[in-house]
């Protein structure tokens, strides 16, 4: 039989736990989580400091030597070098759904369905060819540019030398579109293949077999990514830096972005795999590295958005900018712990 003890201690025990329980209803609080940017790698021309609090971005694209974020009003702040205007961002700033940094040149989308480039213009790559309209994406390359239209076709302007602004037939069916540095991508609605085109000294536009159910391009200096259905990352093009030697376990990417030299993927959870050159630390992810929702790989540095508390609240044990039943549940193991076993 239990001693007298002993039965007073699990009534003890039932009595807290009760407690706790009713603490796990009666205290839910929350804290608005806010999108903030994190930037790492090279910081030449300040591409660390992001402008305006850093807070309440909703999407971040990283360039040659300057970044574009849009702020959750449809705004876009951009800061880095400024050398050719590329940070100058026209006065019609509002309202944009998408930005795209190139080397020396922007490139934003106007809820409206058009396009506005601003920056270096040495080659057309900021003169937007006639409609303006129907756009739904935007990338901007090294000195060329590219666009997807609601039809599923892709306009491209800017240098062509290589053939980076010759979309090959049939110009159909493209849901997705990334420039390089001297190449352009193209993603297939119809079995998720990818159509390459433009430069491939170093075999950036040969696809690897099988070039079929990709979901997600992304197209670096001379290095092409992709992001197979079952969520694995096939790299191809120039190596030498280890770019196209995607880290273990390769599963689980939500999205990747080809950098200069160096590429970012990011997992399911929110965290982040960088792998590549890593001459300016840009593959040093910093800490803490969770909660990121989108990244974006530039000359030689990196940008990630993730979700952050713009506060410390109290009693947010597990960082979810939430204090809830998940923190008293925390509480009441670690003191049974302490306590009682």
């Amino acid at each position: 039989m239990r001693s007298t003890a002993q039965n007073e201690k699990q009534s003890f025990i039932r009595i807290i736990w009760s407690c706790f329980f009713l603490l796990a209803f009666i205290l839910p609080v929350s804290a608005y989580a806010i999108e903030e940017i994190a930037a790492w790698g090279w910081n030449n021309y300040g591409l660390w400091y992001v402008p305006d609090s850093n807070m309440g971005f909703i999407a971040v694209s990283a360039g040659g030597e300057h970044a574009l974020a849009i702020e959750s009003d449809g705004s876009i702040e951009a800061w880095g070098n400024n050398t050719y205007g590329q940070c100058s961002v026209p006065d019609s700033n509002i309202p944009f759904t998408a930005v795209s940094a190139g080397w020396y040149h922007s490139l934003g989308l106007k809820a409206d369905g058009s396009v506005e480039a601003w920056g270096n213009n040495s080659y057309g790559q900021c003169d937007v060819p006639m409609p303006n309209s129907n756009f739904v994406a935007i990338s901007a390359g090294g000195w060329h540019s590219l666009g997807l239209k609601a039809d599923g076709s892709v306009v491209a302007w800017g240098w062509n030398y290589d053939g980076q602004c010759t979309v090959p037939a049939p110009n159909t069916d493209f849901v997705a579109i990334s420039a390089g540095l001297w190449h352009s991508l193209g993603l297939k609605g119809s079995g998720g293949s990818v159509a390459a085109w433009g430069r491939s000294d170093d075999g950036q536009c040969y696809v690897p077999f099988p070039n079929t159910d990709f979901t997600a391009i992304s197209a670096g200096w001379y290095h092409s990514t992709g992001i197979r259905g079952d969520d694995f990352i096939v790299a191809w093009g120039r190596n030498d830096d280890g770019q196209c030697d995607v880290p273990a376990p390769n599963e689980d990417f939500a999205a990747v972005s080809a950098g200069g030299e160096h590429c970012l993927g990011l997992k399911d959870d929110g965290t982040v795999v960088a792998w590549g050159n890593n001459g300016n630390d840009q593959c040093i992810v910093p800490y803490p590295n969770r909660d990121f929702t989108a990244v974006s790989a530039g000359g030689q540095y990196s940008l990630g958005l993730r979700t952050d508390c713009p506060f410390d609240l109290a009693g947010d044990l597990n960082d979810d900018c939430r204090v809830d039943f998940r923190d008293v549940e925390i509480i009441a193991s670690n003191w049974l712990v302490d306590c009682c076993l």
